[in-house]
């Protein structure tokens, strides 16, 4: 397919997220997506579920539509007949309401997010090693551990809300249904620009 792509220093959004310097990061964000708008793209696609935090931003500045992440995977998790399920992801994604609030508010789905520790256990893993290309057997039954607890609390599928979690995590890892955001976003990407051709 033709695309056009602008690539971010994620060190630097990195820092931004943690500084909580969401304004600069989403004006970092806006002037990317308005790059690839005059590229002469149809649609954009923010490739991270954390920066979608911004997305509504980005849309106000922009006139090409955004393939929402959170969006086609609920849309995934709904043709599985599926209602409850865990969210795991950077902390940002599973406290924060741009995510989970969406998958409830705008697609009727209940959504679990793992204790605190264990939320911050998903997300220094993200950060300290899976960002970095590192990955470790003991982290992998960290995280199977954290599916089972929500398993426990009544989940029938889980949300690999952060497209680094899949180099860890895959279906082989647990028998609940797992959704890949990333693959599922990719996917549906494809979908979009075949529907426009």
């Amino acid at each position: 397919a033709k695309s056009v792509m602008y690539s971010v220093d994620f060190e630097e959004i990195k820092k931004l997220q943690h500084d909580n310097s969401w304004d600069e990061a989403t004006e970092l964000m806006i002037k990317g997506a308005q790059y690839i708008e005059k590229g002469g793209a149809d649609f954009l696609v923010i490739c991270t579920n954390t920066m979608h935090k911004m997305a509504n931003d980005i849309q106000n500045e922009i006139s090409i539509p955004i393939l929402h992440i959170a969006d086609a995977t609920a849309k995934r998790i709904k043709d599985k007949g599926i209602s409850r399920v865990g969210l795991l992801g950077t902390k940002f994604t599973m406290e924060e309401d741009f995510y989970k609030g969406r998958l409830i508010a705008n697609h009727n789905l209940k959504v679990n997010i793992p204790g605190e520790k264990e939320r911050q256990t998903v997300h220094d893993i993200i950060y300290k090693e899976l960002c970095l290309g590192k990955i470790n057997l003991n982290s992998k039954r960290a995280y199977q551990k954290i599916i089972n607890g929500l398993i426990n609390d009544g989940i029938e599928g889980a949300i690999l809300g952060c497209t680094e979690i899949s180099l860890l995590i895959n279906q082989n890892d647990t028998s609940l249904p797992i959704f890949d955001t990333t693959e599922i976003h990719a996917q549906t990407a494809v979908d979009w620009s075949l529907e426009l051709s």
